[in-house]
């Protein structure tokens, strides 16, 4: 699995390594409690049904970036800082991303995890 950045029509992959946080346990902690995040990396955060969604950084020690999309539609990006970062939009899905990762990436962009 890797999660791939579309624009213009254009596809590149941001991560080759995907971990998708689906059961309520790995929802609720994410990050929280790791040390690091590898450069190559992505969590994913699927939903059932698009509604308002947020992301915190409590007991997260460094700093990630954060998307929200839906419909495979980028809806907001957003740095997180370490400890105190949060964050908050609509979305199905959500992804979190080492810290840098998504400078190119722009509302209104397609984000989706492929094989």
């Amino acid at each position: 699995m890797h999660l791939c950045h579309e624009r213009n029509g254009e596809s590149r992959t941001l991560a080759h390594t995907v971990d998708t946080a689906d059961s309520f346990i790995s929802q609720t902690l994410g990050l929280m409690f790791r040390t690091s995040m590898p450069q190559d990396y992505a969590l994913v955060f699927p939903f059932d049904k698009p509604a308002a969604r947020d992301a915190h950084m409590v007991f997260v020690p460094f700093d990630i970036d954060a998307v929200w999309v839906e419909d495979g539609e980028v809806q907001q990006v957003k740095r997180l800082s370490a400890w105190t970062g949060r964050g908050e939009a609509r979305c199905d899905t959500l992804v979190e991303l080492p810290a840098g990762a998504a400078d190119s990436i722009s509302v209104g962009d397609r984000l989706f995890v492929a094989d």
